[in-house]
């Protein structure tokens, strides 16, 4: 069987490259912005003539895909501790969390590691995971 937390952690790895690439599109976006206000142009005919994804949306995408990813990193890293001998009170030290939340962790980790409930990750444009859906 693979390794969940290698998988997390693999996940994590191609999720901050995509969310590099965002926050490069972002600091481009903000060169022209500024540039194109200080040339006079309004924010709103600024924002009306762009084409592609503006910077908040950027953003938004960057930290629920962050979120995601890193919710499972999270979950993933707890029940490989937890697997290796380290209690749930270790754990929620080193955490800095209750124990009863290490409980929740190690219970849906259980659910992802088994497929139980769970469904694949759907992707962005730019090929980074992009966040699940209640």
């Amino acid at each position: 069987m693979a390794d969940p937390f290698d998988k997390a952690l693999s996940d994590l790895e191609q999720a901050l490259d995509a969310n590099a690439r965002r926050m490069t599109q972002i600091k481009r976006r903000i060169a022209v912005i500024r540039r194109q206000h200080s040339a006079g142009r309004s924010y709103r005919e600024i924002v009306e003539a762009t084409e592609g994804d503006l910077s908040v949306q950027l953003i938004t995408e960057a930290t629920q895909v962050l979120d995601e990813v890193g919710a499972r990193v999270r979950r993933t890293e707890a029940l490989a501790l937890h697997g290796e001998g380290m209690t749930m009170e270790e754990i929620a030290e080193k955490f800095g969390v209750t124990r009863q939340r290490i409980s929740a962790l190690l219970r849906d980790a259980e659910r992802d590691v088994s497929g139980n409930g769970r469904r694949p990750p759907s992707r962005t444009s730019d090929g980074g995971a992009a966040p699940r859906r209640p």
